[in-house]
């Protein structure tokens, strides 16, 4: 339940803190009430902003896409505190699922392959492999029912691997970063197609392809120490790309989906705003650790690393690790974190993750906990209605009733 999309409750203020919160846990239930509380762990923050922007766009006459706006009163569960809550269903939730659901097989696939933890004994291995296998056959089956065909997922994690083995320096990073690119933008597109609103699927097209790119690096450059001091094969490091072009680039995009966002028809674009017009910026801030109020003027450096920069084969200097779940990027947890990396050593395997993961969600940390410690990685995490990071902001968390932002920004609303 991670992601690189991690807004803080304060800036989202009461309502649209409540949208959110039901966008995730509806796709949560989309997962356990298709494919089984297993498939639960898939649950993460990128991939409910397809659920998001499906309702964003939704019609109020109950016209085409109207399914994708549906709400509902969940049961208690243990995340809310054994409370009841509204939550999103629909279309929507269920386009999220199917999401989640493919890159969480590949992602284990992945895992299995090199080897990792526990998934380098063949009997964990072959029962791993058969939950992807099925994962995967389930991802395609919620997708087929809501029109979309995750076909162009499958195709982007192949070649992704293809590529990733004749990358070497020199390569452009954007050549590695082009499957997730196209993944992402097919995903985005289809909430249009989903909402009844096909002139959208364009500029979501675009603001997809440009998520897809900053999650890919900002994974990369939160992962950067943890792949050296692993041998992990890692983007920036194989393609000789310094810290300064990666965060260009990451800021280039940033400014890209604000520009594609203002191209959409939403019907009600608050929420979609605030988590992709704004705290994509703050995701920048964190990854690269500078310092941000988080609505694109950061007070630090924000064009260049936070730590010396290394060469192609050099050491790699200190740089903020990630580590998530079973899901790789576009939609899927990099578990940005607090503090420095634990040792390699301290990382779980796939299925200790796992169990580690059913514990924290079934003990409340991952929602209510101020930190708790990272399922995979080991690292200390913030929960999601923890501690507010709005750093020294002063009354930044005050928030304004246009876009749910507040002071100035550099998006081009009317906050």
């Amino acid at each position: 339940m991670f992601g690189i999309v991690r807004p803080c409750r304060h800036r989202l203020g009461k309502n649209l803190s409540a949208q959110w919160m039901a966008h995730l846990c509806g796709l949560c239930l989309a997962l356990r009430g298709d494919h089984g509380q297993l498939a639960r762990i898939a649950t993460n923050y990128d991939g409910l902003l397809i659920s998001v922007l499906t309702e964003a766009q939704v019609r109020p006459d109950g016209g085409p896409g109207s399914g994708g706006g549906r709400r509902r009163t969940a049961g208690p569960c243990p995340l809310r505190g054994m409370r009841t809550a509204s939550v999103a269903e629909g279309e929507g939730a269920r386009l999220a699922a199917a999401v989640s659901l493919v890159l969480a097989s590949a992602k284990t696939r992945d895992h299995i392959d090199d080897r990792d933890g526990l998934l380098g004994r063949r009997p964990v291995a072959l029962a791993a492999r058969r939950v992807a296998d099925s994962w995967s056959r389930a991802g395609a089956r919620t997708g087929a029912g809501v029109g979309f065909d995750t076909a162009v997922l499958l195709d982007a994690v192949d070649r992704q691997a293809g590529i990733e083995a004749l990358a070497g320096p020199g390569t452009p990073i954007l050549t590695v970063t082009e499957p997730t690119e196209t993944a992402t933008a097919a995903a985005f597109a289809h909430t249009a197609h989903l909402a009844g609103r096909p002139g959208n699927a364009a500029p979501l097209a675009e603001a997809g392809r440009l998520f897809g790119r900053l999650a890919h690096l900002l994974d990369a450059v939160e992962d950067r120490e943890a792949d050296a001091a692993s041998g992990a094969w890692n983007p920036l490091t194989a393609t000789g790309t310094p810290l300064a072009e990666a965060r260009r680039l990451a800021d280039d995009a940033v400014r890209g989906v604000r520009l594609a966002l203002k191209d959409v028809e939403f019907e009600d674009g608050r929420l979609a705003h605030l988590l992709l017009a704004h705290e994509l910026g703050r995701s920048v801030d964190r990854a690269f650790g500078t310092d941000s109020c988080g609505h694109g003027h950061p007070h630090g450096n924000t064009h260049g690393p936070a730590a010396p920069e290394a060469g192609p084969g050099a050491a790699v200097q200190t740089a903020p690790e990630a580590a998530f779940g079973p899901p790789q990027a576009p939609f899927t947890p990099h578990d940005p974190g607090v503090g420095a990396p634990p040792p390699s050593g301290d990382r779980r395997g796939f299925w200790a993750g796992c169990a580690a993961a059913l514990a924290v969600c079934c003990t409340c940390k991952v929602c209510c906990a101020d930190e708790f410690e990272g399922p995979w990685s080991g690292r200390r995490r913030q929960g999601a209605c923890g501690n507010c990071d709005c750093g020294d902001c002063g009354d930044c968390c005050d928030v304004c009733e246009c876009c749910g932002n507040c002071c100035s920004c550099d998006c081009g609303c009317d906050c």
